[in-house]
Order: structure tokens, then sequence, then C-alpha cells
């Protein structure tokens, strides 16, 4: 048996170590739960994985298709680069946000003073990680033209992840999603598409595959030339090859106007002459000009992917 001493002891000690172990809150509410939530989580991106922290305080982004996003979820960010904002993103050109420079041409000095916890760059900025990621952890979610729905929303949802926003990402694809299937009930009967874009008086062709082939193989246009090389600007055409096209529709970039340079003939005015008057989208009157800021220089992003879905479905209504 036991010293009675000891048994006292013993007890005393176990009390102790329950009340340490098992803290009850007011009025015996249950103690709260001791798990914390990731601080850091793995992100696996175009240019590889990188270790992000989750909800970092100090952003900066050199993408305005990521900018446009963050900016739907109602996301602060630190920095951007101010040259051409989008006329719905010009709050961005304010002091309160450190001016990063350009898309192509970061500046670093103002990066690196920004003691960013965030990079993340995109399609014009994509290049730069190297250089950006030895000054924070650097993400690039360029999306892919191949598949371009598809990457646009695992981006989003990478984005959801980092900022814990996954609920509101849910919820703006829903209603994408119901937008999306909508156009493509109109397309199986819209007869031909195509899409071009000028550019100093000159034309280009896009077609499946490219920065903007998601009109044929996300929304079910069928394409006019199914074989147009998916270059990054476009394979370069002749009048004449609108003419022997001959789509139903003709859907037009003006990327003069997207990025500012106003020397050059409007679009409309570049295709307006007896050879592509010719087609029947002309004859139809069923040329579409597009917005040049959402197609050409956001690319993707929640605001700019409805404004494109709405644009095509205008249009073909």
């Amino acid at each position: 048996m036991r010293p009675l001493g000891a048994l006292a002891l013993a007890a005393a000690g176990a009390l102790l170590f329950a009340g340490c172990a098992s803290p009850q809150g007011e009025a015996g509410t249950p103690p709260q739960a001791t798990e914390k939530a990731a601080s850091e989580i793995t992100v696996t991106h175009a240019q590889g994985e990188t270790v992000v922290p989750v909800n970092p305080q100090t952003v900066l982004v050199l993408d305005f298709g990521v900018l446009d996003t963050l900016d739907a979820l109602d996301v602060d960010v630190a920095g951007v680069p101010k040259q051409n904002l989008p006329k719905y993103l010009t709050s961005y050109a304010s002091d309160d946000y450190v001016d990063l420079g350009s898309l192509k041409e970061p500046n670093y000095e103002a990066v690196n003073a920004a003691a960013p916890d965030l990079i993340i760059v995109a399609q014009r900025s994509a290049s730069a990680l190297p250089e950006l990621s030895a000054i924070a952890p650097t993400i690039d979610l360029t999306t892919d033209p191949a598949d371009y729905l598809e990457s646009f929303r695992a981006n989003a949802e990478t984005l959801g992840e980092i900022f814990e926003k996954q609920d509101e990402v849910d919820t703006a694809f829903a209603a994408i999603d119901e937008k999306i299937a909508a156009v493509q009930k109109l397309t199986p009967d819209a007869g031909t598409g195509l899409i071009v874009m000028t550019n100093a008086g000159e034309v280009t062709a896009f077609g499946p595959g490219s920065r903007f082939g998601w009109l044929h193989t996300e929304l079910g246009l069928t394409a006019a030339v199914p074989d147009v090389d998916a270059s990054t600007h476009g394979d370069p055409i002749s009048f004449e090859f609108i003419r022997e096209a001959n789509p139903d529709w003709l859907f037009v970039v003006d990327r003069d106007v997207a990025v500012g340079e106003s020397g050059g003939a409007a679009a409309l005015t570049v295709l307006d002459n007896e050879v592509v008057s010719g087609t029947t989208a002309w004859q139809q009157d069923q040329v579409v000009q597009l917005d040049g800021t959402a197609w050409y220089i956001v690319i993707s992003g929640l605001t700019a992917i409805n404004t494109m879905i709405d644009e095509v479905a205008d249009a073909l209504a």
C-alpha cells in the first residue's frame, strides 16, 4: 500500500496537470482549438513550385489580369506597374501604391525597397521571375492559351487559397460558368468566326490555340480558318485572306487603342475596303469590335473575363 501522503501528492499533481492541459472558457465553454492554420503553402505555378505565406501583408503585382482578380476579391496590394493601367483599375495609380515601373521592365529598386512578402508575375512580366525571386517569394500565374479557361480558373483558385478567398472564387466561377454555358448554346448556329487584330495598319489573325483562341475552343464558335499560326501577335494576313476565309462573324481587336497609341487608323477604318466588305460578316453587319483592354492588355481577370464573355454573348444573341 502506498503511503497516504504520496497518494495526496499524486492527486494534487494530477489535478494541476489536468487544469493546465484542458483549460475551460468562462461559464464552462469548451476550450478553443489549439491547432493553428497553416502560415505557408506550396504553390505550383507556371515556372515551378514556391513556398508562399498565407495572407501576405505586402503584395506586389506585376500583371493586370492578376490585379483585376485581386481587386474583384477585395485583396489589398502594395504596388503595381502604373504605366498603361486599365481605366477600371486607375485607382491603383494613386500615391497609396508603389510604382513598379512597367510590365516588361520592373523597377527592381522600387520592388526591393517595398520589402514584399509576395510578388506575382504573369504573361509580359514572367521573364522577370528569376531576379524577383531573389527579393521575395515570386509566383508566375501566366495563363495557358491552349487551355485558357482551366488555367485561369486554376490561377484564381491559387489566389483564393493564398488569400483565403476560396468561397469568393467559387461564387465568381459559378456565375462565369453559367455565362459560358449560355454562349455555348448560341455558337452552334452562329456559323464561322475569325478574330483579327489591327496594329499600325497591319492585320494579324488568331485561331484555336492562340491567345484569343478560347473564342473557338471554349465558347464553341467554329473557326473560319482552323490552322492559323498561334503566335503571340497573330499570323500576319492580307485583306484577301479575310475575303477567302469569308467568316460569318469578324471579331476585331484594335491594338493601337488598347496600348494608347492614337497615330494609326482605327481598326474598322483599316478593314473598311472593297475586299473585306465583300465578306458575309461585313455584309450582314456582323463585325464586332472587342474591348482591347480586356482581350489584349488584361487577358485574364474576373472582371475582364466577364467583359469578354458578355461581348460575345451580346453579339450572337
